[in-house]
């Protein structure tokens, strides 16, 4: 291979390449990126400097310490979660569907749950969504106290069971190895237990140790959406926010919501 030939002392060396900007939203970015990378504990201020190529120091002219960071970079996922605009007849799948996309994004950013856990979404972005989320809430009749609690709760759910599904599979394809076992054992050990003593544990074994995180997700959703369809009742009817369509007040036509409820579960 040829030795590289020096420049001329009369010419000027090559000028580097300018440095993009440091900005807020380069900041938070990059952020993201660690964070899918490498996981939340490896989001440091001084980490985030390196990747940046600058002093860590000079990040604090933007964000003013790693908390503020979290709470921008949970604000910039947000965006992800599509929140649909109300349709007559179709109120509880609409639920259903936003709370699916909220967990996609759970999922598909890693540790991202841990960040959420304890935070209110209180950016542009949080904001936003949380009042089209009580936009849909409130268009199925609900009372302004059930949407309300019935936003936290669907929230606070998603969250959590995200939480223990990235928590299931931070580890590598070792720790999954080792929650199938787990459940193996946990499954025989239930059964095991004397039947006369333990009847509910030995008979719902395989529901207790079920991995099937889907199916767990979904029946989920359908008990909360079951409680606020016949919380809704009370008031009347829970597309509409007043008579039934028979013209009495709603709840038996929420009851039988409420008993159908399950029935869209997969595999049902």
């Amino acid at each position: 291979m040829p030795e590289e030939i020096p420049v001329p002392p009369w010419r000027r060396p090559k000028k580097a390449p300018p440095r993009m900007p440091l900005t807020q939203d380069r900041i938070v970015d990059t952020a993201l990126g660690i964070l899918d990378a490498e996981g939340l504990d490896a989001l440091s201020m001084r980490r985030l400097a390196q990747e940046l190529k600058t002093g860590h120091a000079s990040l604090y002219a933007h964000v003013g310490n790693r908390d503020e960071l979290l709470d921008l970079v949970f604000d910039l996922v947000l965006t992800e979660v599509e929140i649909p605009e109300p349709e007559p007849g179709r109120w509880a799948e609409q639920v259903k569907e936003m709370c699916r996309s909220l967990r996609r994004m759970f999922l598909a950013h890693r540790d991202l749950a841990r960040i959420a856990i304890d935070r209110v979404p209180l950016g542009p972005n949080g904001i936003l969504g949380m009042e089209r989320t009580l936009n849909l809430l409130r268009a199925g009749g609900l009372r302004d106290e059930l949407a309300a609690y019935g936003g936290d709760l669907l929230s606070t759910f998603v969250t959590a069971e995200a939480l223990e599904q990235s928590s299931r599979h931070s580890g590598a394809e070792q720790s999954e190895e080792q929650a199938g076992m787990f459940a193996d054992q946990l499954h025989g050990y239930l059964k095991s237990l004397p039947a006369t003593q333990f009847p509910n544990l030995v008979h719902l074994a395989g529901p207790i140790t079920s991995l099937d995180s889907d199916r767990r997700f979904e029946l989920g959703l359908e008990i909360i959406i079951a409680g606020l369809v016949a919380g809704a009742g009370d008031d009347g009817d829970y597309m509409n926010g007043a008579a039934g369509t028979d013209g009495t007040d709603g709840t038996e036509e929420a009851d039988n919501a409420v008993r159908t409820a399950g029935s869209t579960l997969p595999g049902s």
